[in-house]
């Protein structure tokens, strides 16, 4: 089987080999599409976690709350819900039914619904995390915390979820890495992200093998790169004896 790396260097108009991989002119070669597309899913893959671990962090905290039964009911609704939905139906009914729905998201950039859709998503997943990382501390802080007068929100603010993100930090770090992984399914409604373009080169250039090492290395690149992160704040956050503690609890 013979490679043709060069395709990365055609242009995408012409298919003729330009000077520079990087096109100038205002041409374009499969490069300056492929690291434009690895931008999108850089893109995609951060918002939607930060919707998810704002929600989840909101849901996962109220579902602990005492004496709250009808928020913790809400609470695990939002759970089942989103979780038990697929991914890609979500998306889709973000993109086809909810615009039907409400007319005015019809404006909305399809860019904005994947967004949402892997955000919600991500954060029932993420809001079980931090329920059980609140529940794995010890109940005597909880109760340390009203003994000086703090009020429910502030001992949340500042005893307990604290040390429950300590603890939940590396099943985060591999829910980040799925939130980039999920950012795939952004080419179901035409987001121009990796995925999209590797489908869309390979047609053009019949170079599938090439153009889809390609991709997979940006994956496994970004993947990488968002797990030596996660690792470097867990251990700058490590709080000496809870983890372990803890852990064998989950």
């Amino acid at each position: 089987m013979s490679w043709d790396w060069q395709v990365f260097c055609q242009d995408t108009i012409t298919q003729e080999v330009a000077q520079s991989c990087f096109g100038k002119n205002g041409d374009t070669t499969y490069l300056d599409w492929m690291l434009s597309a690895w931008g999108w899913t850089v893109s995609v893959s951060l918002l939607s976690l930060l919707v998810a671990l704002i929600l989840g962090a909101i849901v996962g905290t109220l579902r602990t709350l005492p004496d709250r039964p009808w928020i913790v009911r809400l609470g695990n609704a939002w759970v089942e819900l989103f979780r038990n939905i697929p991914l890609l139906v979500q998306i889709f009914v973000w993109y086809h039914v909810i615009p039907s729905i409400f007319p005015a998201l019809k404006r909305v950039d399809a860019f904005v619904l994947v967004v949402l859709a892997i955000g919600l998503f991500t954060s029932a997943r993420i809001a079980e995390q931090v329920r059980s990382g609140i529940q794995a501390l010890p109940r005597g802080q909880r109760h340390a915390g009203m003994a000086m007068g703090f009020t429910t929100f502030q001992t949340y603010r500042y005893v307990l979820l604290p040390m429950a993100f300590r603890i939940i930090i590396p099943p985060l770090t591999s829910e980040s890495m799925n939130v980039f992984k999920n950012s795939s399914v952004a080419f179901a409604v035409s987001v121009a992200e990796l995925t999209m373009f590797a489908m869309q080169a390979q047609e053009e250039t019949a170079r599938g093998v090439e153009v889809y090492l390609a991709v997979t290395a940006l994956y496994v690149i970004s993947a990488l790169a968002i797990n030596r992160i996660m690792a470097f704040i867990e251990k700058r956050s490590r709080v000496p004896g809870l983890i372990a503690a803890s852990g064998g609890g989950h």
